[in-house]
């Protein structure tokens, strides 16, 4: 039995694209394993706050050291770190803000990258060198974007600051088993969107008759 991690980045709901892909993976995923544990967090809707100097101060703070002040400053961050570690599989469903991801969905990621938790440098102290803790797990990322291109090779390749980013981020908390499908042209609707929608719906069906 596995514990799948699901976690929608956008602010938007039922008008969410990035939303409807995470359930019809999940509803795949259940036919085919129904044992498995669906864990849903939210991040494009709730309140994950920005990380503060207090913050800062406090998760570079030995444990055994933090104040009662300090430990209630991580408490969140604590939480979402441990249900990440605990999980087998992450279904990652976001949009494309600005060539980026949305705020909501940075501040989730910035309480993830804890120094000792999820990641380190391979020497002990800052050397370059960084070594994920979070390791053996598998990762899907369902994206939806407004325009179209922006894949590798593609003619807007350079300006997507969405993808690269996520990769390299849970890369060096250790996660390299990637999978990305990828929902564009939403901005242009009609014909031209419900194809690109036929065919992303078609790549995500792929990943479970493999």
């Amino acid at each position: 039995m596995k514990k799948v991690l699901v976690i929608n980045a956008s602010p938007r709901g039922d008008r969410s694209h990035s939303r409807k892909l995470t359930d019809l993976f999940i509803q795949k995923w259940q036919q085919q394993a129904p044992e498995d544990v669906i864990i849903q967090r939210e991040v494009g809707q709730a309140n994950i706050p920005h990380i503060t100097e207090a913050w800062i101060a406090s998760a570079f703070t030995p444990p055994q050291k933090l104040t009662p002040a300090q430990k209630q400053t991580l408490e969140l961050s604590n939480q979402l770190v441990a249900e990440f570690k605990a999980a087998d599989v992450y279904l990652i469903g976001t949009p494309m803000h600005n060539w980026s991801i949305p705020s909501g969905f940075k501040a989730y990621v910035d309480h993830l990258m804890r120094f000792g938790q999820t990641w380190t440098f391979e020497s002990g102290k800052p050397d370059g060198k960084y070594v994920g803790l979070v390791n053996h797990k598998k990762m899907y990322i369902l994206t939806s974007r407004g325009d179209t291109g922006y894949n590798q090779g593609e003619h807007n390749a350079h300006m997507n600051f969405q993808t690269p980013y996520l990769r390299t981020v849970f890369g060096i908390m250790g996660i390299q088993d990637i999978t990305e499908v990828t929902l564009e042209n939403e901005e242009y609707g009609g014909q031209t969107f419900q194809d690109s929608l036929a065919k992303t719906h078609q790549k995500i069906a792929d990943l479970f008759d493999s």
